[in-house]
């Protein structure tokens, strides 16, 4: 009896007031283990979800056409190269519309009725210079019936001039009501009349009278200077026939490559350089 072990009255009342205790303990436990269960699970939800949409993206990536820059275009196929080839025959086309290389002009030479023109001459004018076309048409340049004969001697002349920004409006209503009156514009339908636009007013001016007039000669005058008409005409005379002619300063020193700066050239390269 002496060898068993025995409690004290104290140790079993501290005993029996433990053991409620430990309940609350197991429940915390409990609800503890399935809250790190719920957030790992959604971790693990929240990894599989990234990681798919991660995959699609990566496909949709993968199937999408590349987009290229339009540099990269030109670079791919050789189009700057191309650009200035096509303005070469151009050039070259132009040139063979002025010897008469054209259908209609082939089928005018090929008629006796019709005669080749000794020159078209485009005066240069704005919307704003009305004023300018009246000095002219009471100086050098003849109007109404006057025009007529000299056009019946070979010589044709016109106000060049293009369309407003703004088609349709103030601007280019005036210049129709004016030349129902004079019938003395040649208005360039598809190019814009802006002082930016000038380098590209004779293009179009030179290519469509070609296609226009059948001449020996094309001549640019601006509005602000006056002409001694029958020396013109004497002068061109002169040279009627002559291949390949070409009377005046075609250019003088560097054209101007600088954007901002006046007389920009956007298309400066196909000028050459100082040594061309």
């Amino acid at each position: 009896m002496d060898g068993l072990p025995t409690t004290t009255k104290a140790e079993r009342r501290w005993r029996s007031k433990n053991l409620p205790t430990s309940k609350p303990s197991l429940v915390m436990a409990f609800f503890s283990c399935v809250a790190w269960l719920y957030v790992a699970g959604r971790l693990w939800q929240d990894a599989e979800n990234r990681t798919l949409l991660a995959n699609l993206l990566r496909r949709n990536i993968e199937q999408r056409p590349k987009v290229l820059t339009l540099e990269d275009k030109l670079m791919v196929f050789g189009c700057k190269d191309l650009e200035r080839r096509i303005v070469e025959v151009e050039m070259d086309l132009t040139l063979a519309k002025s010897q008469g290389y054209l259908k209609h002009q082939l089928r005018q030479s090929e008629s006796s009725s019709e005669q080749k023109l000794l020159a078209v001459i485009g005066v240069y004018t704005g919307f704003g210079s009305h004023l300018k076309r009246n000095t002219f048409r009471g100086s050098w340049m003849p109007r109404g019936d006057a025009l007529k004969k000299l056009e019946e001697r070979g010589v044709v002349i016109r106000f060049v001039i293009g369309r407003s920004a703004n088609r349709g409006d103030s601007l280019d209503r005036n210049i129709d009501e004016e030349n129902r009156k004079t019938k003395d514009f040649f208005i360039l339908e598809d190019h814009e009349e802006a002082q930016e636009e000038l380098p590209k007013k004779v293009k179009f001016f030179f290519s469509t009278a070609v296609q226009n007039w059948d001449a020996e000669f094309y001549v640019k005058v601006d509005d602000n200077i006056g002409i001694d008409l029958e020396g013109l005409i004497g002068l061109l005379e002169h040279r009627r026939g002559q291949d390949s002619a070409y009377i005046g300063c075609m250019k003088s020193g560097g054209v101007v490559s600088v954007e901002g700066r006046t007389w920009y050239e956007p298309e400066w390269w196909k000028f050459g350089d100082e040594k061309s």
